[in-house]
């Protein structure tokens, strides 16, 4: 491990001119300077090679034919040079400690696969929140070696995008974003880094989500919400199979299972059309009976909590096992 690694941080974009520009001037204000910058234009019919020819050899523009951000990100990964890769949406901004503070997090916790930071979200009704508060993930300390990042995100989502920081060899060992999923892509990757290994994890929201990219996401996603189910089912159904002849991970196999059979229930009422009133009406009866099975759930004594390695034994030592 290099004394200060290069770090790789690779940003997909599409039709941003309008502020990429933004995205890549604050890339350029952190505090960790070994870095190198790499945005994938996947097909932008705009003016955003314009833009990206501004910068020159500050960063490293590649172009291809539209292909989905998951592609593109995999197409940025494969051109790093960088010990550990960082990813950004092109819509995002970073603390200008970001980096830095992962890096550290990841030399000091040498068994760490990837380093996780908490994300600023927009504000709304209720207030400020963050992605640790929609995911109910609470740290025990500001920062620490993620024992059993597998046991919680068998039972939810967490922002991960642009908030991690993975050591190379890692994303390459477990093959990258899956370039077969339209959605749901940046929730297999974390489940299979999950299963190789411990994370570590930063409760100071180091991200500040634009929001942009998940409005846009968002509407695209209801209105595919049929293929959406089906993206998810087959991110249970692989991350089940992988688990299929491993001994351990009960737990999370019955977490897997029971979000697994949900979705299944989410998508035969997405299928359902209107003028099946009955039908509908059970579905709907169907999706109020599982959300409140999953509030039970998540205040049960089995809903997984973060565990973080107790250092209390080994303070002024590397925490790494």
């Amino acid at each position: 491990m290099s004394a200060d690694p290069l770090v790789s941080v690779v940003i997909p974009t599409y039709n941003r001119a309008g502020i990429i520009g933004r995205t890549i001037d604050n890339i350029f204000e952190q505090t960790y300077r070994r870095f190198e910058l790499i945005v994938v234009d996947d097909g932008s019919t705009d003016d955003t090679p314009a833009t990206l020819a501004k910068y020159g050899s500050r960063i490293r523009a590649i172009r291809q034919n539209n292909a989905g951000p998951a592609i593109a990100r995999n197409r940025g990964a494969a051109a790093a040079v960088g010990e550990i890769i960082a990813f950004q949406d092109s819509d995002d901004l970073w603390n200008p400690k970001k980096l830095e503070r992962q890096v550290r997090s990841l030399q000091r916790h040498t068994s760490a696969l990837c380093c996780l930071c908490n994300v600023q979200m927009p504000t709304s009704e209720r207030g400020p929140s963050t992605s640790f508060d929609h995911s109910l993930i609470q740290p025990p300390e500001e920062e620490g070696l993620w024992l059993n990042p597998l046991d919680v995100l068998s039972t939810r989502f967490v922002l991960f995008n642009q908030a991690a920081a993975i050591w190379r060899r890692a994303f390459e060992k477990v093959g990258g974003f899956p370039e077969d999923l339209k959605y749901m892509e940046d929730y297999d990757l974390p489940l299979r880094l999950a299963l190789e290994g411990p994370w570590t994890l930063i409760r100071e929201p180091l991200v500040a989500y634009g929001g942009d990219l998940l409005v846009s996401y968002s509407e695209q996603a209801k209105k595919e919400i049929v293929l959406l189910k089906r993206c998810e089912l087959v991110v249970y159904e692989r991350t089940l199979n992988r688990l299929a002849n491993r001994g351990r991970y009960g737990s999370v196999k019955r977490n897997l299972k029971r979000r697994h059979a949900i979705t299944r229930r989410e998508l035969a009422s997405a299928q359902i059309t209107r003028s099946a009133l009955l039908s509908l009406g059970l579905a709907r009866l169907s999706a109020v009976v599982d959300r409140c099975r999953v509030a039970l759930f998540r205040r049960s004594p089995w809903f997984p909590k973060v565990i973080f390695e107790d250092i209390s034994n080994h303070i002024g030592q590397p925490s790494s096992k």
